[in-house]
């Protein structure tokens, strides 16, 4: 799989709905990325895929009107698509189990458990892919650069108070929080784009 979002490929999908060959580039290239999501947040196998065709049915409709934008992450925008429609999924069996008294309510607790985990794991890889961005980071720009950046971000400083602290014009301080931000979300972009 390709690891950087054809905006080509997008573009196609926008302005010609009915383009097969497109659906099927797009269906090969982010098909088995949302399964494995699926199959990661605890769906069985056949259950996956029933979710996999119901993603890939509402992107049919959302990206008509889909406008693609490099600074921001398509994959994450696509893993909150993917995410909405495996709640929903399960929002539907929790209806039909419902009906079914205590056994079925011990199957809604053991769901309910598993989407608080999901949840827990998604803020872990959240916070990691974070971390791990702000190390590479750190490494490519000066320490003072960096320090700003912490006092500013992190430590609830003004620019004035780390301007100060740092020997440092408030201009540049901020000069050096807005570059170490952009630099931190470009990396957590090619992190996230990464092939698993």
């Amino acid at each position: 799989m390709e690891s950087q979002t054809s905006a080509t490929l997008l573009a196609r999908l926008r302005n010609v709905p009915a383009d097969q060959a497109a659906w099927a580039r797009f269906t090969d290239r982010y098909g088995p990325k949302i399964y494995a999501w699926c199959h990661q947040w605890g769906l069985q196998q056949a259950d996956a895929e029933d979710v996999t065709q119901n993603v890939l049915l509402r992107l049919a409709e959302k990206m008509r009107a889909f406008e693609y934008d490099p600074a921001k992450s398509f994959r994450a925008w696509l893993k909150t698509v993917a995410r909405h429609t495996w709640s929903d999924y399960w929002s539907a069996r929790k209806a039909v189990v419902a009906a079914g008294g205590s056994q079925a309510l011990e199957a809604l607790h053991s769901v309910e458990a598993r989407e608080d985990l999901v949840r827990r794991l998604d803020d872990e890889f959240d916070r990691e892919l974070l971390e791990e961005a702000m190390s590479r980071v750190r490494t490519r720009v000066t320490p003072r650069t960096w320090e700003a950046f912490e006092r500013t971000a992190f430590q609830g400083q003004s620019g004035a108070e780390a301007a100060k602290a740092l020997d440092m014009k408030v201009a540049t301080v901020f000069v050096a929080r807005s570059k170490v931000q952009k630099m931190i979300q470009e990396e957590m972009r090619r992190l996230e784009e990464q092939p698993d």
